[in-house]
């Protein structure tokens, strides 16, 4: 119960500290899983090139199924720490267990585009039969693989709700050092190990995921007390299943957006295989970055959340003015990294062709790093105060409504002639700006409507 205690009694400021630090961390880490494979199947002695391109155009499936996983993590997240907040135990074990029955409904899913969907998926972006042949591979052992990824996701936020952040994080480290030490074992082929190529990336990261996934396994039994465990709770639940995604669902929606706006962009970008292989490059290190926002978010949502359950209008406000504080000083730190040495990201990848539009592509779109963090905060901010179509309505034009018109409209622009790629890449920074204004004006409205009531 000293957990619980904390989230009720420690200073928001250091709570934040204490809580996000392992979650940016593990955030940081979760990135790490797509840059480490790109790095070294970049490095390929043969067919890196392809390799790379084949990389690009799997992503969006992989961000997928992290999205699912996650925002069901969130949904829990979200609903466990409120429903601890208040003190209902009983609830609580139906709530986790209920987020367990889902993930296997989400593995099942994921099997069967993994058997079936992926090569139909591949050729919708390509007509590159090398590319196609790396990407089909790759990406279908990820898909049938993919239970790692999906329960590692869940526990990471089963022990997150608890206050037990750090214990997240040490499975993700376990999970990043199992795929780097493997990755060059079998994409190379070292020891009796035989060359992989792109198929042993795949392997290394779900290998990384399946070890991330049974060790936070072991960490939610032996230390979230403050509920029960068990099969029989994992029976499925109309109501809680309901609340979970009533939280959850516009946060799969969001990453899921995510999924949507990369593939749409690698359609946009079709006409240039450099710039899109470039584009692809580039989103990975944008994640990166961006991941350390989404760290802090899951700090700040469960700090909000219990707060609300408790009634605590000043530890509702401390977590929103301590949140967004947090996040702008990651964010600017995020785009002096990228602005200074956009030449060593390009060489990490041997970006090859590619390089020349990754460093303008690097250049113009890390400007929109500190709306974007910002953004994020403002989502995990609405999720903890019942303000999921806010949160939706801030996806939606960060990664549908506004910048794939805008990117269409440029790409338009940029094909004809009159100007180089680097326009496209403006469309990030603009809809991020646009974006924060917005969300600005959501969260005044819910803070008067929601957290001044409150006694």
């Amino acid at each position: 119960m000293a957990e619980n205690n904390k989230m009720r009694k420690m200073p928001v400021n250091k709570l934040m500290v204490q809580m996000g630090i392992p979650m940016i961390l593990s955030m940081a880490l979760q990135a790490v899983y797509n840059i480490v494979d790109s790095a070294f199947v970049g490095n390929m002695k043969e067919g890196s090139e392809a390799a790379l391109n084949a990389l690009t155009l799997v992503f969006p499936v992989q961000m997928l199924m992290v999205a699912i996983g996650i925002g069901t993590g969130v949904g829990t997240n979200a609903l466990l720490a409120r429903t601890l907040g208040q003190g209902n135990n009983k609830k609580a074990a139906k709530v986790a267990g209920n987020s367990l029955f889902l993930g296997v409904i989400i593995y099942a899913v994921c099997l069967f585009f993994g058997i079936f969907g992926v090569r139909v998926y591949i050729v919708s972006q390509t007509v590159d039969s090398q590319v196609i042949s790396k990407g089909t591979s790759y990406l279908r052992i990820c898909c049938v693989l993919s239970f790692g990824i999906v329960f590692f996701s869940l526990f990471e936020k089963l022990l997150q709700a608890t206050g037990r952040s750090l214990y997240s994080t040490i499975g993700q480290v376990v999970g990043a050092v199992v795929n780097i030490i493997l990755d060059p074992i079998m994409i190379y082929g070292l020891g009796p190990v035989p060359q992989m190529g792109v198929e042993g990336a795949a392997y290394a990261t779900v290998i990384g995921q399946i070890a991330s996934a049974v060790l936070l396994f072991i960490f939610h039994i032996k230390l979230n007390k403050e509920f029960d465990h068990g099969i029989k709770y994992m029976k499925p639940k109309g109501r809680i299943i309901k609340e979970i995604y009533s939280i959850g669902l516009p946060a799969i929606i969001a990453q899921a957006l995510m999924s949507i706006m990369v593939y749409v962009m690698n359609l946009i970008l079709k006409f240039s295989p450099s710039a899109q292989t470039a584009y692809g490059l580039f989103y990975k290190v944008q994640q990166f970055v961006l991941f350390l926002a989404f760290g802090l978010r899951d700090a700040i949502t469960p700090i909000i959340a219990f707060a609300y359950g408790m009634g605590s209008k000043k530890r509702i406000k401390d977590g929103i003015k301590y949140g967004l504080i947090y996040t702008g000083v990651l964010m600017i730190l995020g785009i002096a990294i990228t602005e200074i040495f956009p030449g060593a990201f390009a060489t990490l990848f041997n970006a090859g062709q590619s390089r020349e539009y990754f460093i303008g592509a690097m250049r113009i779109i890390s400007i929109s790093f500190i709306f974007a963090g910002i953004n994020v905060a403002y989502q995990g901010i609405y999720q903890a105060l019942d303000g999921g179509i806010q949160s939706l309505i801030i996806s939606l034009i960060r990664q549908l409504v506004l910048i794939l018109p805008l990117a269409g409209i440029f790409s338009v622009i940029v094909r004809n002639g009159q100007v180089g790629v680097s326009l496209i890449w403006w469309a990030f920074p603009i809809t991020e700006a646009v974006a924060c204004v917005v969300g600005y004006v959501f969260l005044k409205r819910i803070v008067n409507k929601d957290v001044e009531s409150l006694s």
